[in-house]
């Protein structure tokens, strides 16, 4: 939902700073100045509150460890250009409809809209950096607009309203900036233009800059910030450390870290319960659904359909019969790390419970 309007007006916050025009900046300057701070596109992530980065990957990026690797990237002339970006992601439609999003803003409103060609820095805290994608001209009702496309999947995040993720990045801009108001403009499946309004909330504005200072100190420190349990925290967790050593860290004297282990223990045991409680009540639906395909309950529906038949290729034969094209074609592939439990029993051997393992970046 949009951030409502706050009821007394604040006192007029200071400008932001230009810290680089970004017009002609060659994209590898503005990949280090965007380490330099949090941008606007990073306030979600930064604190824990992205749907797609963890603070862990974003401390990775931050502290020049990996390329930043986001799908949601600030507007600018350094982003990569159409030619560099593969045509079948978000990133390419997204720098292609932009501008025809910010042209139906100004044909819906009447209010004119113009680049912003530079890496803008808050006033007082340097750390904080923002990129907006264009600002209002002689509008007294917003200042800023911020321009989104989704696709059909995507399109369902913002069925509420503006996404929370957005919301943050908007207050982000207002607070670099000390503007009073955003516009949202969201292409919808392609065909369906939402323009949303979120107002400056200085409580909002403060506490969201307590969180993303307290990020940063992970930064400066060079300490990574706890994982959140999160995909993008397991890919960063590989990427860290993509190898094991061979040696052995015993902690059995390590209290904090013996009763995360027995609280590890306790959830994995209750997991099982209830995946195997949730494969017996699927198996009585399907039981009584028979060859029905559909199940109607008065909170909903359950389907069982047969999936469409595929051709697939005959590895075994085809390495059998022609074993030196199929060896033309190998190539090699990353071992990822297989996480292994042992749980220690009185009389008993050590139950061994192993995970899959976590893929190669």
């Amino acid at each position: 939902m949009s951030v409502p309007a706050p009821k007394i007006r604040p006192a007029r916050a200071r400008p932001a700073l230009k810290l680089v025009k970004t017009q002609q900046l060659p994209r590898e300057e503005w990949l280090q100045v965007r380490q330099q701070g949090i941008g606007s596109s990073d306030a979600a992530a930064a604190v824990g509150l992205h749907p797609y980065k963890s603070p862990l990957q974003l401390w990775l990026e931050k502290t020049g460890r990996v390329t930043s690797g986001t799908k949601q990237a600030d507007s600018s002339h350094a982003k990569p250009s159409l030619s560099e970006m593969p045509e079948d992601g978000p990133l390419y439609w997204g720098t292609l409809l932009e501008p025809l999003v910010a042209a139906h803003y100004t044909k819906r409103t009447g209010h004119r809209v113009r680049r912003v060609n530079a890496v803008l820095q808050h006033p007082d805290k340097p750390w904080m950096l923002a990129n907006i994608d264009r600002e209002v001209i002689g509008a007294s009702d917003a200042q800023i607009l911020e321009c989104k496309t989704a696709g059909i999947q995507g399109s369902r995040m913002w069925s509420d309203g503006v996404p929370e993720y957005v919301q943050l990045q908007v207050l982000h801009q207002l607070a670099v900036t000390g503007k009073q108001a955003a516009d949202v403009a969201v292409l919808l499946g392609g065909q369906e233009v939402q323009i949303h309004r979120i107002h400056r909330n200085e409580d909002m504005i403060c506490h969201l800059m307590e969180l993303e200072e307290a990020f940063w100190r992970y930064v400066q420190k060079d300490c990574p910030p706890p994982a959140d349990g999160s995909g993008s925290s397991a890919k960063a967790l590989l990427s860290m450390f993509p190898t094991d050593q061979g040696t052995t860290l015993d902690l059995s004297d390590d209290l904090v870290m013996s009763a995360l282990f027995s609280d590890y223990l306790d959830v994995r045991q209750q997991l099982e319960r209830f995946v195997a409680q949730e494969a017996q009540l699927r198996q009585s639906l399907q039981q009584r659904m028979g060859d029905s395909t559909r199940l109607l309950f008065g909170q909903g529906s359950v389907t069982w359909k047969k999936v469409k038949d595929t051709q697939v290729i005959d590895g075994e034969s085809l390495a059998r019969d022609h074993p030196n094209l199929v060896e033309s074609y190998r190539k090699p592939k990353a071992g990822g790390r297989r996480f292994s439990v042992q749980v220690r029993e009185i009389g008993t051997t050590d139950a061994n419970h192993d995970e899959a393992p976590m893929p190669a970046s």
